[in-house]
């Protein structure tokens, strides 16, 4: 659907590039648990005696400095998805992966009702998620997705 096709809300003005988009409830939850988690482990470490904690062997600390790395590198990439807008190319980084795209490569964009995130066509006939826009956020993602458009059909040589 163009970009100037829904008739529910004005076409969004024209923005400075670069210009990124970043998951709202996603980057929100993730803090918030993560905080609560190691909120958690602390007071439950200071709440444990002096001869609880004595117990605990190497073996055992390093086991739970392990599994607080491994809810790291699950939570990180989350938080670090974006869509970045730049004058000469659009950049997606998916988690830990990090794609460059021309603006002529970009054909279009898509998300459709109850998709995870936006889906990119791009001029060689494949398509390219990009996590930075998440259907989760409702309106602010469907307003992402116009200004989005918008930019593409700006930046797109004729």
């Amino acid at each position: 659907m163009p970009a100037a096709s829904d008739p529910s809300s004005p076409a969004p003005p024209s923005m400075t590039l670069p210009h990124t988009w970043r998951p709202f409830g996603v980057r929100i939850a993730s803090i918030v648990l993560g905080i609560g988690l190691i909120a958690v482990c602390a007071l439950a470490w200071i709440g444990f005696d002096d001869e609880t904690r004595a117990r605990f062997t190497t073996f055992q600390r390093l086991t739970v400095i392990g599994m607080g790395l491994l809810a790291f590198a699950v939570w990180f990439p989350l938080v670090r998805s974006r869509v970045v807008a730049e004058p000469d190319r659009l950049v997606v980084v998916n988690g830990y992966r990090r794609r460059e795209y021309a603006w002529a490569q970009i054909v279009g964009v898509h998300l459709p009702p109850g998709a995870p995130w936006v889906t990119l066509d791009l001029a060689d006939g494949s398509t390219a998620t990009a996590m930075g826009i998440q259907g989760s956020d409702g309106s602010r993602a469907r307003q992402a997705v116009r200004e989005l458009r918008r930019t593409v059909e700006q930046q797109t040589p004729d």
